[in-house]
């Protein structure tokens, strides 16, 4: 399938970009060439093909959990700019 500048400008109008002519005729080219590779995929027979949910067989990959410990509070504190009674104090947003 062979894309017209008049389609690339469409498509640049409606997403509001400009493009040079050298542009135009890089993307014309793009385009086509995907739009032929996709066409060659529709001419393959996929009756009988499950569809799939990932492009792998991998679902739902996970790390284990490990519980570590933390900085110490005092420490974290200490790093603030304000703190007060063991909490950090920060400016009072609601009235």
């Amino acid at each position: 399938m062979d894309i017209g500048i008049k389609q690339i400008e469409q498509v640049a109008r409606l997403s509001r970009i400009k493009l040079t002519d050298e542009e135009k005729g890089f993307f014309r080219e793009q385009l086509t060439d995907i739009l032929s590779y996709v066409e060659k995929l529709n001419e393959l027979d996929t009756d009988g093909v499950q569809p799939m949910a990932y492009a792998t067989s991998l679902k739902n990959v996970f790390r284990e959990d490990h519980q570590e410990s933390s900085f110490p509070r005092q420490q974290i504190l200490e790093l603030s700019p304000s703190s007060a009674n063991g909490f950090f104090k920060v400016p009072k947003v609601l009235e």
